[in-house]
């Protein structure tokens, strides 16, 4: 995982990759986590996840079932498993909080 973006990039991640204050997301941000990432371009399924993501976590400030996400998306249960490499890494380009180590090994 490469947290740099370039020098212009204003985010400031953790040492875990995960940005420090979620505020600062946008969709940009994270299509260009994505890109550096090298799972390229993010598509509309992938934003709509993140954003289910993002609202999900707004509500209950915590990790919520991924099953329960994928379907406020209209997708199946495993969806995560197709549109992203690992759910660490969905809520990770969310531009959630770092989750903790805990919940971290259930990502």
């Amino acid at each position: 995982m490469n947290t740099r973006l370039d020098s212009s990039s204003t985010a400031v991640f953790d040492l875990d990759g995960f940005l420090i204050d979620p505020a600062m997301w946008n969709e940009s941000l994270a299509d260009r986590i994505a890109q550096t990432d090298g799972i390229g371009p993010l598509s509309k399924a992938q934003f709509a996840l993140l954003q289910a993501l993002r609202s999900e976590f707004s509500k209950f400030n915590n990790v919520t079932a991924l099953s329960h996400v994928c379907h406020l998306i209209g997708q199946e249960a495993d969806c995560m498993q197709h549109l992203f490499p690992n759910p660490r890494e969905a809520w990770r380009l969310a531009g959630l909080p770092n989750p903790g180590e805990e919940a971290k090994t259930y990502l």
